[in-house]
């Protein structure tokens, strides 16, 4: 029985067809592997409209698929009906073997650690694929085979990449980041393929009301036109254009304004009759720009909002979107996002999550009995800010994020009074980080080395450049204090979703349709849900989160909440 299925291109296709080519013509290879990773025979050429097929019946066996980038392949997979339970994306493991620490010190690790920082990271040379080809038959697909060297090439790193897993502690916890990171994968591609329920009339509505009747592409809404209009008068400039900072910023100055930008928590510290038509203006810019009629008939059909995610696109091990906004979907427009008749949307976010990673990395005892409740900075305060709140998670939020000038340092002393192993523990990640060390979360996703140019800078001779190596060398601290949570955080919220993942697709094998998982966004999660199913649902992601702690950390005396609500329209989550 076959443990591992390699997918790959095949090696005499073209990525894409030019006119008439055979739309049944071989495109893919299919490799099986033990557990071991040992190829269990020759590979077998599949043919297009074949492959959807060929990927149910080895489903059916219960293989984990392996292939270069989950994108290359799944989303037409679930295009053409052939969804997948496991996989393992090459690439996103790639790049966290590259720089892990707990990575055993194997000559695939060593070449990749060879290359320098700032390039990009592909395949090792001597694993890109030969150009002999041979012939072969294969029983499984009844298709003529092909040496298949990409397959071959794509097994070959698979074992290099299993090899670099110690069987320690921390070998175990990196072999669960790049399998919660793999089936990170899988979900980014399945909620781009059920996308966001979206309301075009409903959008389409809100736009007007805001702005008035849709005009042509470069000219204003009747609204905006309108503040513009008040602006010129109240500045006295008469030509001006408000969407010209510069522009904007002379016709301040002359109107005796003096601010230094137009952004708004300086624009309010002004008075002036022109300070609340402008916050006006700006707001419906926004909304026009990031979400107007050109987002909605780029980024709407059939009634979804699909955008693309990038797994592990911010460095700390955060997603990113290309195009769309996903990961910022302002209020304003979140009205148009509407369950199905028959359904409603389970919204679950969790509360306050980095303070409590925090908790358990540090192991501060103090700080996780303030985080057993639902607020943990009401915690905080009670037990070192006096019951003030406020106080204490600016406090909090400055160790984390390297704030600790102004408020947030007078407030420093305290924090690290009360909660001193929280404290020291985000002081020590930048003090690594301003001396040019790296750090590691939990699970061992490891922040990269500083690149050639930062060590130069390092290397000074004047007084100016002592400055900017200091500068340089704190601003490293920041993003090291920070990454050791953001990216522990970031894997507590794989593993929340490849849970959740694993029992809809439990549910819906048993018969039972629990759902679709159709957003997500750092640690907020939306369902498209049947009515009569929300509450169990409800109770599954908070389930599943409590079950994503122990994955992590085991037994931990922190809590984990997880706010859910049961909503009509995404406007009414929050």
């Amino acid at each position: 029985m076959p443990r591992y299925a390699v997918l790959a291109t095949h090696s005499l296709t073209p990525p894409a067809p030019g006119p008439g080519a055979e739309a049944g013509g071989p495109t893919a290879v299919v490799l099986l592997l033990d557990g071991a990773g040992k190829a269990q025979g020759p590979p077998a050429v599949v043919a297009r409209d074949r492959l959807p097929a060929a990927v149910a019946a080895l489903e059916e066996q219960g293989v984990r698929w392996v292939w270069e980038r989950t994108t290359d392949w799944y989303p037409d997979l679930l295009r053409a009906g052939a969804d997948v339970s496991r996989a393992h994306d090459v690439a996103l493991c790639r790049t966290i073997l590259r720089f892990s620490a707990a990575a055993a010190d194997t000559a695939y690790v060593r070449d990749l650690r060879s290359r320098p920082v700032d390039d990009g990271l592909e395949a090792p040379a001597h694993l890109l694929p030969p150009t002999r080809v041979s012939e072969h038959q294969s029983a499984l697909f009844e298709e003529p085979q092909d040496d298949s060297t990409a397959a071959e090439a794509v097994a070959a790193e698979f074992r290099d990449q299993l090899a670099a897993l110690p069987p320690t502690p921390a070998g175990r916890r990196l072999h669960l980041l790049l399998a919660a990171e793999s089936a990170g994968a899988l979900v980014a591609a399945e909620m781009t393929h059920h996308g966001v329920p979206w309301r075009r009339d409903l959008h389409a509505g809100l736009l007007e009301r805001a702005l008035g009747p849709r005009t042509p592409a470069g000219v204003r809404p009747a609204r905006l036109e309108e503040l513009a209009d008040q602006l010129r008068v109240l500045l006295d400039a008469p030509g001006l254009n408000p969407d010209s900072p510069q522009e904007l910023l002379r016709a301040l100055h002359r109107a005796g304004i003096e601010a230094h930008s137009t952004r708004q928590w300086e624009l309010e510290e002004f008075t002036h009759p022109a300070i609340a038509p402008l916050l006006r203006y700006k707001k419906l810019s926004r909304l026009h720009t990031a979400n107007g009629w050109a987002w909605l008939d780029t980024w709407i059909a059939d009634g979804r909002f699909r955008p693309e995610y990038v797994v592990g696109g911010v460095v700390t091990g955060r997603w990113a979107s290309r195009g769309g906004g996903a990961l910022q979907i302002p209020h304003a427009v979140r009205a148009a996002a509407r369950a199905d008749p028959g359904r409603m949307l389970v919204v679950a976010d969790a509360a306050q999550l980095e303070p409590r990673i925090l908790a358990v990395l540090a192991r501060d005892t103090a700080l996780a009995a303030a985080a057993r409740g639902s607020d943990l900075y009401q915690g905080i305060a009670d037990l070192g800010f006096g019951g003030d709140r406020a106080h204490a998670k600016m406090a909090v939020l400055g160790a984390m994020y390297g704030a600790t000038t102004g408020e947030s340092g007078r407030l420093m002393p305290q924090l690290a009074a009360t909660f001193p192993r929280a404290v020291g523990f985000v002081e020590k990640a930048a003090r690594q980080g301003e001396t040019g060390g790296t750090v590691s979360s939990h699970l061992g996703r490891c922040s990269p080395p500083p690149s050639e140019r930062w060590r130069a800078a390092q290397r000074t001779e004047t007084a100016e450049q002592q400055r900017r190596a200091d500068q340089l060398a704190r601003a490293r601290g920041r993003f090291t204090r920070n990454f050791v949570v953001q990216a522990s955080a970031a894997e507590w919220a794989l593993c929340w979703l490849g849970e959740l993942r694993r029992r809809l697709r439990a549910e819906r094998a048993a018969g039972r349709d629990l759902g679709d998982l159709v957003f997500f966004l750092h640690d907020e999660v939306m369902l498209h849900v049947p009515a009569e199913a929300a509450d169990e649902v409800s109770a599954l992601v908070q389930e599943c989160a409590r079950r994503a702690a122990e994955l992590m950390f085991g037994a931990v005396p922190v809590d984990f909440p997880v706010g859910v609500a049961v909503v009509a329209s995404y406007a009414e989550a929050k």
